[in-house]
């Protein structure tokens, strides 16, 4: 079977050949097993430990004085002003907050002054001639990341005013939302269309949980921020892609919520949090939604033994993969302290090596 069909059937709950297997690393994570594997070429890697997914981005073509790197992925001004600097620990680097562009602005008017993005700074153009030249040998599930509707909002004006902003000032939380919602949403057509069609599954997500519950109550959460949440997982679904959304932590309480938006697939049970026993989800959700990730990396891959990461492999895969709803892959992208030997372990268990 090709990756993509894979994929779909899990997505249906349905059996496959194997379960289907998605792979997220840390560059130093990627580097260090592609070491231990003698391995020079990254789609060499990806089809030694058998992904079924491939992930197409679009290019940055915006002022020069900008990363344009969303997220965690870069040190420097991205293209919302988020600036962040490099840390290292033993392990690896990570990129932290040095600047939250929206910090001090107090009035919804000064929200909308922003120097916000443009579409025109991202090329698309590309992507159609990519996703052929991966689905050269086989079909696998293209996934285009369509962004954040609240870590997004709270990187610019900073976790603990955003929070704040939701009881006190919600209308500038609203605004900040509402711009970055509309400027993703309307980016991912823009992939969609110029890709032709051609991409499969649209992720989307915020970290809304802690490892014991939410970050915020959940009424509040379904109050203010899951309409934004919604708009990048509804319309898609609509279309007839498969949307999947990322979560890190605990958040069992609104499960049900993705569920009536459309959700597809949900990333990335922490098996360690409160509620997120995958046999409790199973039961509870396993008719109505695909399960992603679920080994556990906070203690599992980076301090067990490839026996034992092979044993628990195995029983989540039992668990959550009995009737085919379920897409193996870590707990959160393998971190630089995880041995190469347990990413190993765990990549050709599901392939029965």
């Amino acid at each position: 079977m090709t990756g993509y069909e894979r994929i779909i059937k899990a997505v249906r709950r349905e059996r496959a050949d194997r379960l289907p297997i998605d792979y997220t690393t840390t560059p130093e994570a990627h580097a260090m097993l592609k070491r231990h594997l003698a391995i020079d070429d990254d789609e060499q890697l990806l089809q030694r430990i058998g992904c079924d997914v491939r992930r197409v981005d679009g290019r940055y073509v915006g002022p020069a004085d900008m990363t344009g790197e969303p997220g965690i992925r870069a040190a420097g001004k991205d293209f919302w002003g988020i600036i962040r600097k490099p840390v290292r620990n033993e392990f690896g680097t990570y990129y932290e907050f040095d600047y939250h562009p929206l910090a001090h602005v107090t009035t919804v008017a000064e929200v909308e002054e922003y120097d916000w993005p443009s579409l025109d700074w991202f090329d698309f153009g590309h992507l159609s001639t990519d996703i052929d030249r991966l689905n050269r040998d086989g079909r696998y599930c293209i996934v285009y990341l369509a962004g954040s509707t609240f870590e997004t909002p709270w990187y610019m004006r900073g976790m603990s005013r955003f929070l704040m902003d939701l009881i006190e000032y919600p209308d500038i939380a609203e605004a900040i939302s509402r711009r970055v919602t509309d400027f993703y949403r309307q980016r991912t057509m823009r992939a969609i269309e110029q890709s032709g069609g051609k991409i499969d599954l649209i992720l989307s997500g915020s970290d809304i949980g802690t490892q014991r519950g939410m970050m915020l109550a959940p009424d509040q959460w379904r109050r203010y921020l899951k309409s934004y949440t919604a708009e990048l997982i509804s319309p898609f679904k609509k279309m007839g892609l498969l949307t999947m959304y990322h979560s890190c932590g605990s958040i069992l309480p609104v499960i049900e919520d993705f569920i009536g938006m459309g959700l597809d697939i949900l990333d990335p049970i922490q098996p360690a949090a409160a509620g997120m026993d995958p046999a409790s989800l199973a039961e509870q959700f396993g008719d109505r939604l695909t399960f992603h990730g679920g080994i556990d990396e906070q203690h599992l891959l980076p301090h067990g033994t490839p026996d034992e990461v092979r044993a628990e492999v195995t029983r989540t895969m039992e668990i959550l993969g009995r009737k085919g709803g379920y897409i193996v892959a870590p707990a959160h992208a393998i971190q630089p302290d995880t041995p190469p030997e347990n990413i190993v372990a765990l990549y050709d268990t599901v392939q029965g090596r």
